[in-house]
């Protein structure tokens, strides 16, 4: 299998399955000298562990994160790091049946028309727990960024059709509350559309927001590379992601050029900015020295109880039941896995940027 590889400086590599041993990353191109405990990538891996909340799988996993390599008396040696959470709670026999069909909005049938095998236990890499990996890197890029006067912060902006008052951001209630949402009054709200579709055997989507600042203007490449084709792709990754936005997203459809760009103007301190941000920090694949706001559109958990129809593999229309421990929406638990797919995207174009400019070489060899 391909495809297990992000990023050109600081690359990671995932590895394992929901119902293997363990899962974990290998992380290449961390420079040495950053201090680094297993408690700092922790806090990150908490934020996505199972078992939290009724808003998530009551599969009890403690997901404890062990480096095994690239450190030494608390510091980063330069070599590859590689991380890794054991699996503690497996129950495979839950999924022993779906062996024999495919399940409706999952990758059942794509793996078996691709390979011709599959591990069906949890849905194998295509399971919420590949992201373990994805969240012990990116807790290393966001302290690398934060070095940097980089911040990175998501949340939840919305669940089912209750939508977060964004005006009074708390990052505090972000972290505490169970759907991730910025908003007491929106969560609480949430919280009961979420039990009540639960309660009918069905599941919820959502939306997620990201927010970048203190990156400077220039970040990305014109191209190929740019840096909001970049950002959308490593969002486009995390599973359950339909759909991207960046800055107003789809309503600049609807704007007229005059409506959607955004004027700059000179501050009292001399330096460049806009008045308005529908860009979402972002010109020509470049940052443009503003907010970066990243979207994204997350589909409903598609296991849920209600019986649904489907094929098996010998090609007869059936009924099914799906059986397991699953979270009735995915989105709060995503979040910080966009929020650490957006800290290694960037992280990664800021280190190409280093060597965009001759005077950024000679700066720093002499």
């Amino acid at each position: 299998m391909s495809g297990s590889i992000y990023g050109k400086n600081f690359r990671i590599t995932t590895w394992g399955e929901s119902h293997g041993p363990a899962l974990g990353v290998v992380i290449d191109g961390c420079p040495a000298g950053l201090e680094l405990r297993e408690a700092d990538i922790q806090a990150f891996l908490d934020r996505r562990k199972p078992g939290t909340s009724a808003l998530t799988t009551a599969r009890p996993e403690s997901d404890s994160v062990e480096i095994l390599s690239g450190v030494f008396e608390g510091k980063t040696t330069g070599t590859p790091i590689s991380l890794m959470v054991r699996n503690t709670s497996q129950n495979s026999a839950d999924y022993s049946e779906i062996a024999e069909y495919y399940r409706p909005g999952h990758a059942d049938y794509g793996f078996d028309a691709k390979y011709g095998f599959r591990d069906y236990r949890g849905g194998g890499r295509s399971s919420g727990r590949e992201t373990i990996g994805r969240v012990a890197a990116g807790a290393i890029a966001s302290i690398i960024l934060s070095k940097l006067g980089v911040s990175v912060e998501a949340y939840t902006k919305s669940i089912g059709p209750v939508k977060a008052d964004v005006s009074g951001y708390s990052r505090e209630a972000v972290l505490s509350l169970p759907t991730a949402m910025p908003d007491k009054d929106a969560n609480d709200k949430a919280m009961e559309y979420v039990a009540k579709m639960r309660e009918a055997g069905d599941s919820v989507g959502g939306v997620m927001e990201c927010r970048i600042n203190g990156l400077p203007a220039g970040i990305g490449e014109p191209v190929f590379d740019k840096l909001d084709a970049e950002l959308s792709k490593a969002v486009m990754s995390i599973g359950a992601v339909k759909a991207v936005e960046i800055g107003d997203g789809t309503a600049v459809s609807e704007y007229l050029g005059s409506e959607n760009n955004d004027s700059f103007c000179v501050s009292n301190n001399g330096e460049i900015s806009k008045k308005t941000n529908h860009s979402g920090g972002t010109l020509g694949g470049l940052s443009d020295g503003s907010e970066i706001i990243v979207r994204a559109h997350v589909k409903p958990t598609p296991s849920i109880s209600t019986e649904q129809n489907t094929v098996n593999k010998n090609g007869e229309n059936i009924s099914v039941n799906i059986k397991g421990r699953h979270d009735p929406i995915v989105v709060p638990r995503a979040v910080v896995v966009m929020e650490c797919m957006c800290a290694l995207t960037v992280l990664d174009l800021m280190i190409s940027n280093m060597s965009s400019r001759i005077d950024f070489l000679t700066d720093f060899y002499k």
